[in-house]
């Protein structure tokens, strides 16, 4: 685990909690938090750890000889949940990281979000993890990640309608969710990523 790892280096480099923390300009707290896997720092602090003390992300992220190694791609970070009105890139709720290639990575900004519930199965089921690229515009067809009145973001298939969109489920035991163009606006819907691979998990049977 990440934690474990972040610890066995900053102690074999005799630095403290603290000390990391003013480096990093981050409380002992956030450190501690990191090390005890409660939460995780995002790619951009995880690439200045790897930096001071001279070890890839590989390394910190736990990887070893027995598993295979980075490709060279960019490891992006897996929220549990967004929030409304938080940049994505200040999200503390990083559960785990998933990397991608730099072809992928060069087209955009891109994150993981992990799946709640079952209204994309049988696709997509509770606890896989989505690929999304940042971005309010989508097409008809889109898998898009969208934030309804405020709420935590959803996972949807977007359908463009005659006066307005649906945010339609895969799975039909959900109702599917039409706004007119009057209250995508006012409500809000609000589109802040499309949906680009798929990262399951296997079932047990």
């Amino acid at each position: 685990m990440f934690g474990e790892q972040l610890r066995k280096i900053r102690e074999s480099n005799n630095i403290s909690q603290k000390k990391l923390g003013e480096i990093l300009f981050v409380s002992q707290q956030t450190v501690a938090k990191w090390e005890s896997n409660k939460s995780s720092p995002n790619p951009e602090t995880l690439a200045k750890i790897a930096e001071i003390f001279k070890v890839s992300i590989d390394n910190l992220m736990g990887v070893n000889s027995g598993v295979p190694r980075s490709t060279g791609g960019l490891w992006i970070p897996v929220l549990g949940r967004i929030a409304a009105g938080i940049p994505i890139e200040a999200i503390e709720d990083i559960i785990d990281y998933e990397e991608i290639d730099h072809d992928m990575a060069s087209t955009g900004v891109y994150f993981g979000l992990q799946i709640k519930g079952d209204s994309m199965a049988p696709r997509v089921l509770d606890g896989d993890v989505v690929i999304v690229r940042q971005q309010q515009e989508a097409n008809t067809g889109d898998i898009v990640v969208a934030i309804i009145d405020g709420q935590d973001a959803t996972v949807k298939q977007l359908k463009m309608e005659q006066g307005g969109i649906a945010l339609v489920p895969w799975n039909p035991t959900y109702e599917v969710l039409r706004f007119t163009c009057e209250e995508v606006k006012t409500i809000p819907v609000t589109i802040i990523g499309v949906v680009y691979e798929l990262r399951g998990k296997f079932l047990k049977f």
